[in-house]
């Protein structure tokens, strides 16, 4: 499956220069930010799924807390 990637001058800049750094293709490069990024993101979500279901459960500890 292949798409289209639109880049400027920044983005070609740095393609090119990790590129080179790396060893790796520019697609390739390009394959493991994306990747990166969405596990970073499903980590933040994770994160305050989890947080959100701590809060609930412990609330009215948190509130005596609060008060005290």
């Amino acid at each position: 499956m292949a798409f289209t990637l639109r880049t400027d001058d920044e983005l070609e800049a740095a393609l090119d220069e990790l590129s080179q750094s790396t060893g790796e293709s520019r697609q390739e490069i390009s394959r493991r930010a994306i990747l990166y990024y969405r596990s970073v993101l499903g980590h933040r979500e994770r994160v305050d799924q989890t947080a959100q279901a701590m809060l609930a459960q412990w609330h009215d500890v948190l509130q005596r807390l609060a008060t005290t």
